[in-house]
């Protein structure tokens, strides 16, 4: 537990303290989001939150897993994995965040390609959902083949990078989901014994909730694309190294549950799209939290409404999980 709590407090502090400077960085440069007719705030906001994200997050895990855990394999080929395909994530996403400061749009292909290179990079260092577990007996229902059990991790991660990015619309949305998201995934890595997945997790949490205190309305700073993307890939990639690697028939929903706010918005949005025959890409207006913003609540009563369904989803992910474990 002190592992964890260390790994939390330490990004806490780092994102705390970076992101006053990276404001200031942002307003002076000009890094900031122009405000449109699909966008909630009315005047430019600084973008480089995701900065102080991902640096934190780095610097987090990296002295935990060194000089806390003193785990001897703190340099394994999945952490190698997850920190390679996070700053891809990162890096892409600052160049879409820097396009939107110049009023211009970043084609969609490069950061789909960009996925699902970050996604086979996490692959490669060994994270895949191998299969389907009986729970009793310790062996698999269902074994995928090889060439299954990757296809599946990518889509998994690819898919968990764009909903997260659709879900941060809000002030504090993202931020907060995130955080409640991360709080699952730890005490589910916790339960199954996978130490490396919960302090990950740990330093999301207190990522998430430092950006909070400049993001939660009236916001300061935002995430942009860097953030959004970065931490959406790795609370992918933590649902598969601590839950989805090897699950059981009814624990297959615990890390679909633990990210149920955006993964339902983004199947409704999508669904939607669809029918009315538009780009499944292409941005609007769709989303759950705009329609309930549309139907009268404040920003602060409808990101309050989506914590409230976050929070239930996340209690029931860990029941399944303690009841199946």
């Amino acid at each position: 537990m002190l592992v964890f709590v260390s790994a939390a407090v330490i990004s806490f502090l780092t994102v705390f303290a970076l992101i006053p400077a990276m404001r200031r960085v942002a307003l002076r440069t000009g890094f900031v989001d122009m405000p449109t007719e699909r966008k909630a705030h009315k005047e430019p906001l600084p973008m480089l939150g995701g900065a102080g994200m991902f640096i934190g997050f780095m610097v987090s895990t990296l002295l935990v897993r060194h000089f806390v855990l003193r785990d001897p394999n703190s340099s394994d080929r999945e952490f190698q994995g997850l920190l390679i395909g996070a700053f891809l994530m990162f890096a892409v996403g600052m160049v879409d965040d820097y396009a939107k400061t110049r009023r211009r749009d970043f084609p969609a292909w490069p950061k789909f390609l960009a996925q699902v290179l970050a996604a086979a990079v996490l692959v490669y260092s060994g994270v895949s959902i191998h299969g389907i577990e009986d729970p009793i007996h310790g062996t698999y229902y269902i074994t995928f083949s090889s060439w299954l059990s990757d296809l599946l991790t990518i889509l998994w991660v690819v898919g968990i990078v764009n909903v997260f990015n659709f879900l941060d619309g809000l002030d504090g949305l993202a931020g907060g989901i995130a955080a409640m998201s991360a709080t699952t995934l730890l005490i589910i890595s916790s339960i199954k014994g996978d130490a490396a997945s919960a302090i990950s997790a740990a330093a999301v949490i207190g990522v998430a909730l430092a950006f909070l205190r400049y993001n939660f309305y009236p916001a300061r700073i935002i995430m942009g694309d860097a953030g959004s993307t970065f931490i959406g890939y790795v609370l992918a990639a933590i649902a598969v190294m601590g839950a989805f690697k090897s699950a059981t028939v009814i624990s297959i929903f615990v890390p679909i549950l633990a990210l149920g706010v955006p993964i339902f918005d983004a199947i409704f949005v999508v669904a939607r799209r669809m029918i009315e025959k538009r780009p499944v890409y292409k941005a609007d207006r769709s989303h759950s939290h705009y329609r309930l913003m549309a139907s009268g609540l404040s920003q602060i009563q409808t990101v309050s409404v989506l914590y409230l369904v976050a929070l239930g989803f996340s209690l029931v992910s860990i029941a399944i999980a303690i009841v199946y474990r």
